[in-house]
């Protein structure tokens, strides 16, 4: 039996990276897709763009940011399984086909995520990053380390769990989301694959202080949500959530973080990048 996979882009003034995620999609291996981009109302070519492929399915409408845009996707989308894609990242090759082959392996799962490799605004890589497993303690205990970018979930968990909640959270929803998932005990899968180049550019939002500092002010809302405490009983969660990652990490796969991702990527990151926001994320 076949898995259709459904992908959407929320995108917007995303001109200058996003025919290179629509190639990415294109030209995968394995052709049961459909590709849905949600435009928030841009103004800078991308609908120039948008209308030089005929295979997808857009719209071009105000919203209310890109977790707007994803549930307007989610609501849109026919596929057995969802992604999300954001504008500025890519699949690597052969990755639909590899994800359509796990679910057909293991029908019981509700999801499934991958591995992800940071490149930066030129495409060259920084560094890759392996996980382990999904595991509900320790992401609420420690920090999300589900790529959201890999993650695939089933059409009909969106339906019965819901899908972002994009009026609570700006920055923390796919957390809260992944979280979610979770807290339902549905099965997310793993493959030990790279899936997709998370771009780190001075368009986007990732390297801005100020969504990495309201990221964290959401995250902590959430996390109080399934039960992690504040203060110092919350300081040695957040420990024990880490420390239970990387053994994850060696039980797994043999390997763990010698050096923490935030190390590696603070030197790139800045107090303000030039992304456009049609909410005001950009003014934080």
């Amino acid at each position: 039996m076949g898995i259709a996979l459904s992908i959407i882009t929320p995108c917007f003034n995303s001109v200058t990276t996003l025919r290179e995620t629509l190639r990415s999609v294109w030209e995968q291996n394995y052709r049961d897709f459909e590709h849905l981009v949600i435009d928030g109302g841009s103004t800078d070519g991308t609908l120039a763009l948008l209308k030089e492929h005929p295979h997808l399915n857009w719209i071009s409408e105000s919203d209310q940011g890109h977790y707007h845009a994803m549930n307007k996707g989610i609501d849109r989308a026919t596929g057995d399984v969802i992604a999300i894609l954001n504008a500025d990242d890519c699949y690597r090759p052969g990755v639909l086909g590899l994800v359509a082959a796990a679910f057909r392996d293991h029908p019981d799962w509700d999801g499934l995520f991958g591995d992800v490799v940071f490149v930066d605004g030129e495409g060259r890589e920084m560094y890759r990053r392996k996980e382990a497993i999904y595991d509900y303690d320790t992401l609420r205990f420690a920090f999300n380390y589900v790529c959201h970018h890999t993650l695939f979930v089933k059409r009909s968990v969106y339906r019965e769990l819901g899908a972002y909640r994009y009026q609570q959270f700006k920055n923390a929803c796919d957390y809260d989301f992944i979280l979610r998932l979770g807290h339902a005990r549905r099965r997310i899968g793993k493959i030990h694959e790279f899936l997709v180049n998370y771009r780190y550019h001075l368009q986007g939002q990732s390297l801005d202080r100020r969504i990495a500092e309201n990221t964290v002010r959401e995250m902590q809302i959430v996390k109080r949500e399934h039960g992690v405490p504040d203060g110092l009983p919350g300081g040695l969660c957040y420990l024990y959530g880490h420390a239970r990652r990387q053994f994850q990490k060696l039980w797994h796969r043999g390997t763990c973080d010698l050096i923490p991702a935030t190390w590696i990527l603070r030197k790139h990151m800045r107090e303000k990048t030039a992304f456009s926001s049609n909410i005001g994320l950009d003014k934080l």
